[in-house]
C-alpha cells in the first residue's frame, strides 16, 4: 500500500496517486469477448454450454434451473439465514418503494397539454456473480427494485459452482424475491445470452449487475450494438475510499478497507488520512486483520495496489474525493455530514463510525450496484428508475395550435423541413 503526501505531489503525480488498475481496455480481452459474443449470437445454447465447460469446467445438460429447485432451496435454508434475507428485503423494498415516480402533466401554453408517464421495462436481465463469492446480496439489490418497478420478466443468470450447481442461497433468495427464472451460466457468455437471446434464455431489454472484466466488457459491447440492450452503467473493478482523521478508530478504518480488498484482486481501497500518525495506526490494524482473513491471498493482492494518501486540508480532501469519484466513500471524520454538500462525485456515502460499507452492501436499504472506475462523475447507482422509462404525451386544442403554430412553422422553415411546416399550416388553414 503505497503512501502519497498530497501537498508534495505535482499534477502528474496526483493523477498517478488516483489512477485505477488497467485491464478493461486490453485489446486481447476485447477480442476474446467479441468472439464469445459472436458464437453465442450464432450458436445459442450450444455456445453457452461449450463456454461453460471451457471456463467453469462444468458440463451442463440444461441451462434453466427448475422452479421447484428454487422453492426447495428456500425451504432448506436455515431460519437465521432466512431472517437475514427477510430483513434485507424489507429495507431494500422500503427504500425503493419511496422512489416510485409520479406522472406529471403541464399546460405549457393555453391549449397545449404535455404529460410524462412512467413505464417499467419489459424484461430485465440480472447478472449475479457466483464465482469466488456467491453474491446473494446482488440478487436482492436487483430483483427487489425490478419487482417494485413492475418489470414483467426478471431473468437471473449466475455461474455454476464446481459441482455444476447454483449456490443454494442464491436460489433461495431468487425464490423469496419472486424472480421469473434462473439460468446457470456466467461470464461473457451469460451477458451475450441476455443480449441476443438463445433457445432457452430470453433476450432482455436491459442488463444489470456487476462482474469481472469479461462481464463488464461484454455489457459494454452489447450496449454499443444497434438495437442492443441498455445496461445499468459502465463498470470496472470495485473500489472504496475511506477518509479518516486522528479520532477515527483505526480498526474500523482497516476493516472497511479490507472489506473492499477481499472482493477481488483488482479491487482498489484508498485511504485518505489527515495525518501520518493516523495513517500509521491504520496500517498496523490492516496487518493484524488481514492475517486472519479466509480470503487473505485476494486481499493482499488488492492491498498491494491500493493507496494511502496524506491530506490534512479539508479542501484537499474534497478535491481528492471529487477527482477519484469513488464507488463507495466512507467518512470517518468529525461531523461527516457537513462534508456531504461539497461532494459531487461518489456512488454511495457512509457517514461516521457506525456505518460500515457492509451495511450498504447488504441491508440498510440503499442499492449496492454502484458506478465504478470513475463513472460516478456521470452515473448514479441502480435505483428504481433504472428499471423505468418515460413516455411523453401531448395534446393540443385548435386554439393551442393557433398559439404555437406560427413559431413551429418558422422553426421548420429555418431548418428547411417543408413537410414539417405544412403539417401545421394545413391545419391552421383548415375550416373544419
Amino acid at each position: 500500500m503505497k503512501t502519497f503526501i498530497w501537498t508534495d505531489l505535482d499534477e502528474a503525480a496526483r493523477k498517478v496517486a488516483l489512477s485505477r488498475p488497467a485491464g478493461l481496455s486490453d485489446p486481447a480481452l476485447i477480442a476474446s469477448v467479441q468472439d464469445i459474443m459472436h458464437r453465442v449470437k450464432s450458436e445459442g445454447d450450444k455456445a453457452v454450454i461449450d463456454f461453460t465447460r471451457k471456463f467453469d469446467g462444468v458440463s451442463l445438460e440444461d441451462l434453466k434451473v427448475p422452479q421447484e429447485a428454487l422453492k426447495t432451496a428456500w425451504q432448506n435454508l436455515a431460519e437465521d439465514q432466512k431472517n437475514a434475507i427477510k430483513l434485507a428485503r424489507k429495507n431494500i423494498k422500503k427504500f425503493h418503494q419511496a422512489q416510485i415516480p409520479k406522472d406529471i402533466e403541464v399546460e405549457t401554453t393555453k391549449g397545449v397539454i404535455c404529460r410524462r408517464e412512467a413505464r417499467a421495462i419489459e424484461t430485465a436481465g440480472l447478472y449475479v456473480p457466483g464465482g469466488t463469492a456467491p453474491l446473494i446480496s446482488t440478487l436482492l439489490m436487483l430483483a427487489i427494485p425490478a419487482k417494485v418497478a413492475g418489470v414483467r420478466y426478471r431473468i437471473v443468470v449466475t455461474p455454476p459452482g464446481k459441482d455444476g450447481q447454483v449456490n443454494p442461497a442464491i436460489l433461495a433468495a431468487a425464490y423469496y424475491c419472486k424472480v421469473t427464472n434462473v439460468y446457470v451460466c456466467g461470464g461473457a457468455q451469460a451477458i451475450a445470452a441476455l443480449a441476443y437471446g438463445t433457445e432457452t434464455i430470453p433476450r432482455c431489454d436491459k442488463i444489470f449487475g456487476p462482474g469481472n472484466a469479461y462481464v463488464a466488457t461484454a455489457k459494454s459491447l452489447a450496449a454499443q450494438e444497434p438495437g442492443g440492450p441498455a445496461i445499468d452503467m459502465p463498470a470496472g473493478p470495485s473500489e472504496a475510499m475511506v477518509v479518516a482523521n486522528d479520532k477515527a478508530n483505526p480498526a474500523f478504518v482497516a476493516s472497511d478497507l479490507l472489506s473492499q480488498a477481499e472482493h477481488d484482486t483488482l479491487a482498489q481501497a484508498i485511504c485518505v488520512a489527515t495525518s501520518q500518525a493516523a495513517a500509521d495506526k491504520i496500517r498496523k490494524k490492516i496487518d493484524i486483520q488481514i492475517a486472519t482473513l479466509p480470503r487473505r491471498d485476494i486481499a493482499e493482492k488488492a492491498m498491494a495496489q491500493s493507496r494511502m494518501i496524506i491530506a490534512d486540508n479539508r479542501g484537499d480532501v474534497v478535491d481528492i474525493i471529487n477527482r477519484y469519484a469513488p464507488e463507495h466513500l466512507i467518512l470517518q471524520i468529525n461531523k461527516p455530514n457537513t462534508l456531504v454538500p461539497a461532494i459531487r462525485n461518489a456512488g454511495s456515502i457512509f457517514l461516521g463510525p457506525w456505518t460500515p460499507e457492509s451495511v450498504g452492501d447488504y441491508a440498510s436499504g440503499t442499492n449496492h450496484t454502484l458506478p465504478t472506475y470513475g463513472a460516478a462523475r456521470a452515473y448514479s447507482g441502480v435505483t428504481l428508475e433504472s428499471f423505468i422509462k418515460y413516455i411523453s404525451v401531448q395534446k393540443l386544442t385548435r386554439k393551442g395550435l393557433e398559439r404555437i403554430g406560427p413559431a413551429v412553422e418558422k422553426l421548420a422553415e429555418m431548418e428547411g423541413l417543408e413537410a414539417h411546416r405544412r403539417a401545421v399550416s394545413l391545419r391552421l388553414e383548415s375550416k373544419t
